[in-house]
């Protein structure tokens, strides 16, 4: 019999575009390997949908919040269908990222500093010496993340605007310069480590990330031995620390610049990547030999509950 698969997409959160994206790609890879699809656009009517599909499996392409913090998991685990990613645990730890640095940080995968403050108090004085980056806690795809540099005198006044939509509580972190890497964890091992350029700019915001063109990604090859290998062991130690199960991915700051600390730095872990034409876990897949196709049947296979 067929395996039917409903594909979750869309949602509630600031990165709706993304997942959009994200789960028609992977819909359209699962009808290519003889799945059939159901596309699910999630509102607050997920649960009655599900219960009127009656899928065998669900493909989580949900990014964000009421997406990948645990939320969507829950009522999946309570009408017992088998999903992918993490479960509800691992994937409402990693969504709050203070907490996720805090337990990342006593299994030894090296952090930012930073501080947790309300967004007015951010707003109102400088939390640390700049450079600095003001993150929401509780968002993904660089939705909000504001980069405070040296020449600005006073914080960012935008956090304090009534019409805000990224919470209450915001990250406050140093700013780690140097080059920015990613690497894959899956089936339980990492996979390669790629260096991310954007085009412009010095940051790797939401245009960087899902633009066509807005960044260069290239396998770093000509990292030391040793410093790919230690992304390759911290990702895996952040995954494993943090619950994760099927694909994550975490995302490094390595400082090699000349008077540079030379510090490799883990800014946070992903637990459902974005899976669109530009995403980096389907280009880490493939260069590990995995087709689009092939990662997302072996997601659909891993997918369980009880995660």
């Amino acid at each position: 019999m067929t395996k039917h698969v409903a594909v979750l997409m869309g949602g509630l959160s600031a990165e709706r575009p993304v997942s959009l994206w994200s789960g028609a790609a992977c819909a359209s890879a699962l009808e290519g390997e003889g799945f059939r699809v159901s596309r699910i656009d999630v509102g607050h009517d997920l649960a009655d949908a599900l219960a009127r599909l009656r899928p065998d499996v669900v493909f989580n392409a949900l990014h964000g919040r009421f997406g990948e913090d645990g939320i969507v998991q829950g009522v999946l685990e309570m009408q017992r269908i088998p999903y992918t990613h993490s479960g509800v645990l691992a994937s409402s730890l990693a969504m709050q990222k203070y907490r996720a640095k805090a337990v990342m940080a006593a299994a030894g995968v090296p952090v930012a500093h930073g501080v947790t403050v309300s967004r007015f108090e951010a707003a109102k004085q400088h939390m640390l010496p700049a450079p600095y980056v003001i993150k929401p806690v509780s968002e993904g795809s660089s939705v909000g993340v504001i980069i405070v540099t040296g020449d600005r005198s006073h914080p960012p006044q935008e956090l304090s605007r009534s019409d805000w939509p990224y919470g209450e509580s915001v990250l406050v972190e140093e700013f780690i310069p140097g080059r920015e890497l990613t690497c894959a964890v899956m089936d339980d091992r990492a996979l390669g480590v790629i260096e991310i350029r954007p085009s412009s700019g010095f940051f790797y915001d939401f245009d960087a990330k899902y633009a066509k063109g807005g960044s260069i990604h290239i396998h770093a090859t000509d990292l030391k031995p040793f410093i790919y290998q230690t992304v390759q062991e911290l990702a895996l130690t952040a995954h494993r620390a943090l619950g994760c199960r099927g694909v994550s991915r975490a995302d490094f700051r390595f400082d090699e610049q000349p008077d540079g600390s030379g510090r490799l730095i883990c800014l946070e872990v992903n637990t459902q990547p974005g899976m669109t034409e530009t995403s980096l876990v389907p280009e880490l897949a493939a260069h590990a030999g995995l087709s689009f196709g092939e990662l997302v049947r072996w997601m659909v296979e891993d997918a369980s509950c009880d995660r």
